[in-house]
C-alpha cells in the first residue's frame, strides 16, 4: 500500500441530509452573520455530522462532501458529530432514503456482511441483530453461504427461503443503530472508529 492509499483512508466523506442556506435556527447570530449549514451522514461508518458550508457553494441534499480531516475539506468549513435527536426534521426524514441509497451503491460491502458475519457470543450471532432474522433464518443463511458466498442481494433472496429484502433489513438495522444510542451491539454505525481503536 502506497502512502497515497494510506492517506485516502483517513478522509471521511459524508452525504448531505439537509442544507439550510440561512444557517441553523438555534444560531443566535444575526441573519447576515450566519453561514449555510446542514447535516450529513458518513458514507463508511454512518456517523452523523452537523456541518457549516462555504457561503459561496450551493449544495443539494444527496451531495457528497469531505468532513474530515479539515485540510481535505472543500465546501465544509466546520463539522462536528451529533446524535440522531440533534438532526433537523428534514434530515431525519431524508436519512432513511440516503442510507438505502448507500446500501444499494455499496452492495458488495453489505452482501459481504451476510458472508462474513460471525458469532458474538455462544448464544448470539451478528445475523440475529438484524430485524426479522431469528434462529431458523440465520441457520439457512449460514448453510447457504457454506455452499457458496453470496454475490448480490438478489442472489441472497433467491437462495435463502424466507429472506425477503435483505438490503432493507440492513437499512432498518442501520437506522435502529442511529436512533438508539443505547444499543449494546453496534454493527454498522461507528465501525471504522471501532476498527481503528483495536
Amino acid at each position: 500500500m502506497s502512502e497515497v492509499d494510506g492517506d485516502e483512508t483517513d478522509v471521511r466523506r459524508a452525504v448531505v441530509l439537509d442544507y439550510l442556506a440561512h444557517g441553523l435556527s438555534d444560531d443566535g447570530r444575526p441573519q447576515y452573520a450566519k453561514s449555510p449549514a446542514g447535516y450529513a451522514v458518513g458514507i463508511e461508518d454512518f456517523q452523523l455530522y452537523q456541518v457549516a458550508f462555504d457561503e459561496n457553494e450551493r449544495l443539494t441534499i444527496g451531495s457528497e462532501v469531505v468532513v474530515e480531516p479539515p485540510s481535505e475539506r472543500e465546501v465544509v468549513t466546520e463539522a462536528h458529530r451529533v446524535e440522531y435527536d440533534d438532526l433537523s426534521s428534514g434530515a431525519q426524514s431524508e436519512l432513511e432514503y440516503v442510507v438505502a441509497d448507500l446500501v444499494e451503491e455499496h452492495e458488495e460491502r453489505f452482501v459481504d456482511f451476510y458472508n462474513d458475519a460471525q458469532p458474538i457470543t455462544l448464544r448470539l450471532h451478528q445475523l440475529n441483530l438484524l430485524p426479522g432474522i431469528g434462529k431458523k433464518l440465520r441457520n439457512s443463511i449460514l448453510d447457504e453461504r457454506k455452499r457458496k458466498p453470496f454475490e448480490s442481494f438478489d442472489e441472497l433472496s433467491e437462495r435463502v427461503s424466507g429472506l425477503h429484502d435483505p438490503d432493507q433489513i440492513l437499512v432498518d438495522r442501520i437506522l435502529e443503530e442511529l436512533r438508539d444510542d443505547d444499543l449494546k451491539y453496534q454493527t454498522f454505525v461507528g465501525r471504522r472508529e471501532q476498527e481503528q481503536n483495536q
